[in-house]
């Protein structure tokens, strides 16, 4: 294996990472406020990538509106959910929330599904890259597509200034005193139900913005999160759950390895992540960056 090659692997390991990075930080955010498993997730990364498509379909808009207005309409939507329907479960079992996020999936995938056959008669879709992301950059020690190096940046900076907002500012800090006191918040007069649904929103909001970046790269399809959000759930395990920079550290980091490990030995690409989560849990059950409930 040339080193060429392995440099390749690597940015193409950080271009995953930067989807894995960007749902596990929408998935760290919303159980550190709500203690919920939004199975949802990768349902909603795929309906940033329709909305996208949609909206150039219907409208004209191009990839620069739509990146902005598709994770808007993603997180209204998933503000809408969580004020008429999750709401309505909190202090109950976690699997009655895991199976109304489970059926939503369903509900979604089967619906976008039906949607792009009858209107657009087509089960998937290319999404056009920008024009001024077209063509490829040389590095100097590897050539990489323009676009897929964007994806890493913009990726990277949301994931670093929804750390900073969350755990440098006040905003932060009524949402990390909503999450681990909430009686004691709502009596310096918050309104800790707002922020909640705020918060909500933000996260599938994400998931909205990694579906649109990952537009251009991959076809839009109805089930195009299915197998994503299985990895993304393990890198949440893996860093933590709740952890903001578990999440944005493990996201890349898992990205990459297994990119390379799929190019040393291929029949391991599938099972590495889910190794790498069973040695860490047998080590740290709190994952690398977690906490343990009690001093949350």
């Amino acid at each position: 294996m040339n080193t060429q090659f392995l440099l390749i692997q690597v940015f193409n390991g950080l271009v995953n990472g930067a989807f894995y990075a960007l749902l596990s930080l929408g998935l760290a955010v919303i159980f550190g406020m709500l203690r919920i498993v939004n199975f949802m997730h990768g349902a909603l990364y795929m309906l940033g990538a329709f909305v996208a498509f949609a909206l150039g379909q219907i409208l004209g808009l191009g990839f620069w509106p739509s990146l902005v207005l598709a994770p808007l309409l993603v997180a209204l939507l998933g503000m809408a959910l969580e004020r008429t329907l999750l709401s309505r479960l909190y202090g109950l079992e976690p699997s009655y929330n895991l199976l109304l996020t489970f059926g939503l999936t369903l509900l979604t995938q089967d619906l976008v599904k039906q949607v792009m056959l009858s209107q657009y008669a087509v089960s998937s879709a290319p999404y056009t890259t920008p024009t001024v992301l077209t063509g490829v950059v040389n590095l100097g020690f590897v050539v990489f597509p323009k676009y897929r190096l964007f994806v890493i940046a913009l990726a990277l900076v949301v994931c670093l200034v929804t750390w900073f907002v969350i755990e440098k500012t006040r905003v932060g800090a009524i949402v990390r005193a909503s999450t681990e006191n909430p009686v004691v918040t709502r009596s310096l007069g918050i309104d800790v139900g707002k922020w909640v649904t705020g918060v909500f929103g933000v996260g599938v909001g994400l998931a909205g913005l990694a579906g649109v970046l990952a537009a251009p790269i991959y076809s839009v399809e109805p089930y195009m999160g299915a197998e994503l959000i299985i990895t993304t759930f393990a890198v949440v395990v893996i860093g933590g759950m709740g952890s903001i920079l578990g999440s944005i550290v493990t996201g890349f980091a898992v990205g990459v390895l297994a990119a390379v490990g799929a190019a040393v030995y291929p029949p391991m690409a599938n099972t590495l992540v889910f190794v790498l989560m069973a040695v860490v849990l047998l080590v740290r059950p709190t994952g690398l960056f977690g906490l343990p409930e009690g001093a949350r």
